[in-house]
């Protein structure tokens, strides 16, 4: 029979636990908003709409385009007035022979060709203005899935982490009952007390996680205000069955990076013709007509005016030096993205792959094991012929291959989302892929 000495440890453990219990439920009652289920759809059109860059990509499209017409106008005509007279004394027109008024107008003719490969240049930039307006709508819209996928794991993780407080639990009670039966020390008690409050810690920097998160997801889809955002609906696993060189053959076609350097490299060597161009002189056209008074008969004349690249050697050939090296840049350029584009492909399918291994590896095997093992150990804990921190290890070994297997999941989706932008836009072609049918494991 046991003293009430012995009993006092047992009753403040038993009340340093429910203090301990009672502060976790504050804390995640705290923690919780009012749920409202947030569709990545919806957040996607705002974010096309609204978002800053998107915005400033269109509008920048808008002034290329406006670019063209007049790079390949005409120069603006030249109108003088003047007025010649005979002496210093007096107005003498009308009373001399050559004092007169004068009228003129000129109008400069660049060389043939030279307009159209001005038009040819605007175009191209304008094209590439285009390019880049694709690039940053696929950019914003690749930034809000992933930031949309953190924000579902975290709730994911948020759920996994206060389900399993409650196999934390048993171990508790199972030490609790170990110490009030003399079977077990009290630091047993303690132990499984600390790891289940350490799941606590872990909630509350989640929390502090999801907040960040709505916060970026706020700004990217460009809101102005900062109202709750809800929780993630939990996406179907999105099928992908697609050959690596089939992305990269898509890619290399498709991709707006790639296509405005392409355009860039375009309006480079128009550029060199351009240059080329500047070799010969344009012609500047001048009619005048001079109006004498009375018996003195009106004068005309008509004019050309050419310049001539006589300093060719300083200018023009340089010029076109420079033209040359530029397009020389854009080439490479335009190569290292080509380059830079495939090895992101790659990069993403060899992660895409890896996860789908990783996530049927946790699904059917790990998973339902450390399950089995958990139960086992925490019945031989109880017996006393496990250890305590056995069956400790053995649950924290369940939460974190829970965690690593949702994980995967997001990862795996943010890099289809990734490729789907680098290959230009929608849905890559797809089998079907692996479906994540995680039966959670109470």
């Amino acid at each position: 029979m046991k003293s009430k000495s012995a009993d006092i440890p047992v009753a403040l453990l038993v009340a340093a636990a429910a203090v301990m219990m009672l502060f976790g439920t504050a804390v995640r009652a705290s923690a919780e908003e009012p749920v409202r289920t947030l569709e990545l759809q919806p957040l996607i059109d705002e974010a096309l709409t609204n978002n800053h860059d998107v915005l400033v990509a269109g509008a920048k499209r808008q002034a290329a385009d406006a670019r063209i017409r007049q790079a390949g106008s005409l120069p603006d005509p030249m109108v003088m007035v003047g007025y010649q007279n005979e002496g210093w004394r007096q107005y003498t027109y009308g009373q001399s022979v050559d004092a007169q008024w004068m009228f003129s107008v000129s109008q400069m003719f660049p060389f043939p060709g030279k307009r159209a490969i001005k038009e040819q240049m605007a175009s191209r930039d304008a094209d590439t203005a285009g390019a880049m307006q694709s690039a940053a709508r696929l950019a914003t819209e690749q930034r809000v899935k992933e930031l949309y996928y953190d924000l579902f794991q975290v709730h994911k993780d948020l759920d996994l982490i206060r389900e399993r407080t409650s196999l934390f639990s048993r171990i508790e009670e199972a030490a609790l009952a170990r110490y009030a039966a003399g079977t077990g020390p009290q630091q047993e008690v303690l132990m499984a007390q600390t790891e289940k409050y350490m799941l606590l810690e872990r909630e509350t920097m989640l929390n502090q996680k999801r907040r960040s998160l709505e916060a970026m997801l706020i700004a990217a889809v460009g809101r102005q205000y900062s109202a709750p955002l809800g929780r993630p609906a939990e996406p179907a696993a999105t099928p992908f069955a697609v050959e690596v060189e089939e992305l990269v053959r898509q890619a290399l076609e498709r991709s707006p990076e790639v296509l405005s350097r392409q355009k860039m490299a375009g309006a480079s060597t128009a550029g060199v013709h351009m240059a080329q161009k500047e070799f010969y002189p344009d012609v500047t056209v001048t009619g005048s007509v001079f109006t004498r008074p009375g018996e003195y008969q009106d004068m005309w004349s008509l004019t050309a005016t050419f310049n001539i690249p006589l300093y060719y050697n300083a200018r023009q050939s340089q010029a076109l030096a420079e033209a040359r090296a530029m397009s020389l840049s854009a080439e490479h350029d335009l190569e290292g993205v080509r380059s830079m584009v495939a090895s992101a492909v790659r990069d993403n399918y060899a992660m895409i792959r890896s996860a789908d291994a990783l996530m049927n590896l946790y699904r059917e095997g790990l998973l339902p094991k450390t399950v089995q093992d958990f139960e086992l150990s925490l019945a031989g804990y109880r017996s006393g012929k496990v250890e305590e921190i056995t069956a400790l290890s053995r649950l924290k070994a369940l939460v974190d291959y829970e965690l690593a297997y949702w994980a995967q999941f997001v990862e795996r989706e943010k890099a289809i989302a990734r490729i789907e932008a680098l290959t230009g836009g929608g849905n890559p072609p797809a089998a079907q892929g692996e479906q994540h049918e995680h039966q959670e494991q109470k």
